[in-house]
């Protein structure tokens, strides 16, 4: 008697647990992790450009709105109130109506509202300054969580924290390229600070759009839930001891980050007496420098497989570098700080803290764990340039300004120290 031939039977993943792709389907999502990467980059070329534009002219916007040290801070501020609201929404959002077609619209709305930020300044009416800067927060609000989520699938683990350095990277140049740009035409041309922002409103709009021919947006992984439901998601994130130490680590280094972003080329032009057409070529040696320390250190990490070890370090050697911009004794060592800032400061770190949640968070959770991760790290922001301006009209200055930087960033490692421990990898996942 002859037996039939055997036909096997598909395997089915039980409901709940997510099933493997087959081996073509994940090179296929992983072919273009590079290029993903590098769009990514762009976006947050003009994202940190546009905040970095008032930087080397926050006496001029000072002066023209005849307002005080602490309503300037407050103008980024009311950027970060917005944007910091926008992140968990957002992350929702794009496990849910897809996530690249939601960077579409934040986009659109951010270059809307970066043009209308330079038309703001041409009046004398502070408020709709404060409304543009707002509307800037909103658009650009919609970026970090389904950004982040969509490179974490695309890119490979063994290239993780190298991608995640390749995108972060544009936030270095980006700030670089807003500080530069931004004295160059305000004070070397002479057209006004309110001419940056419409010059960069236009390519700011263009980016989104090639960001969303080209980076293929999958079809939204997240069931829909019930509102008790999704407070059940949020509180699985909320409970994992990696994640909370991620995020006071990236709270605490976005506090001091933004001290330098707003009023590092102030501090220059005041303490140094560096001019201030040459401020904001000065203060972007930080984000210079940090560039290729992103890399490096994203590459590193992917390679060893742990991440602890670059926080402990890299933490209280940004404490270093600030003290040593605050006190140093003269302005070549103050040169010396700046370079060691970028080399060890926030944005080095930021692959080591992004790649942590891309390794922790499940994939139906991604994007939501990355905005409430921005969101609760970004929330430092919103504190950070408005108090700074109001320490700095007191009599206290830029030595408790830079003071307090140290100290939370020391709190912030600390707590890390205590909370994360690199988990086991299999080796599979690392080659």
């Amino acid at each position: 008697m002859t037996s039939r031939p055997v036909t096997p039977r598909p395997v089915t993943s039980r409901p709940g647990t997510p099933r493997t792709p087959p081996p073509e389907a994940e090179d296929q999502v992983h072919a273009h992790w590079l290029r993903t990467c590098l769009l990514f980059f762009l976006g947050w070329v003009f994202m940190y450009a546009d905040r970095s534009i008032l930087a080397p002219v926050q006496e001029e916007v000072r002066l023209h709105f005849d307002i005080t040290n602490a309503q300037v801070g407050l103008i980024s501020s009311v950027f970060f109130i917005v944007y910091v609201l926008m992140q968990v929404p957002s992350g929702i959002l794009g496990d849910r109506m897809g996530r690249v077609k939601l960077i579409l619209i934040g986009f659109v709305i951010f270059g809307i509202s970066t043009g209308l930020t330079g038309l703001a300044g041409l009046t004398q009416v502070f408020g709709l300054l404060l409304l543009a800067r707002a509307l800037s927060g909103l658009g650009e609000g919609l970026y970090y969580g389904p950004q982040y989520a969509t490179s974490g699938e695309t890119t490979p683990r063994r290239y993780r924290a190298l991608g995640i350095g390749i995108i972060n990277s544009g936030q270095g140049v980006g700030t670089a390229l807003g500080l530069v740009v931004s004295g160059f035409i305000t004070f070397t041309l002479g057209w006004g600070w309110q001419a940056t922002f419409l010059i960069f409103a236009v390519p700011t709009l263009l980016v989104g759009f090639l960001i969303y021919a080209l980076v293929p947006d999958r079809k939204p992984s997240a069931p829909a839930t019930t509102l008790r439901q999704e407070k059940d998601r949020f509180a699985s994130l909320l409970c994992d001891r990696r994640l909370l130490a991620a995020f006071a680590m990236l709270f605490t280094g976005v506090y001091g980050f933004f001290v330098m972003v707003t009023w590092l080329p102030t501090y220059l032009t005041r303490v140094w007496g560096v001019q201030e057409s040459s401020a904001g070529w000065v203060a972007s040696i930080v984000f210079l420098v940090a560039i290729p320390a992103a890399l490096v250190v994203g590459n590193l990490s992917d390679r060893w497989g742990r991440r602890r070890v670059f926080v402990l370090v890299l933490g209280p050697a940004s404490i270093a570098s600030i003290a040593l911009i605050a006190y140093a004794p003269s302005y070549p060592l103050v040169i010396v700080a700046l370079v060691c800032y970028g080399a060890f400061g926030k944005l080095a770190l930021d692959p080591v803290l992004v790649a942590i949640v891309a390794d922790t968070a499940p994939d139906d959770l991604r994007s939501s764990a990355y905005g409430l991760y921005n969101g609760i790290g970004m929330s430092a922001a919103i504190v950070s340039p408005y108090l700074t301006g109001a320490i700095l009209d007191s009599r206290f200055g830029y030595d408790l300004a830079f003071g307090l930087s140290m100290v939370l960033i020391a709190i912030g490692t600390l707590i890390f120290a205590r909370l994360y421990h690199d988990p086991l990898i299999p080796s599979k996942e690392l080659t």
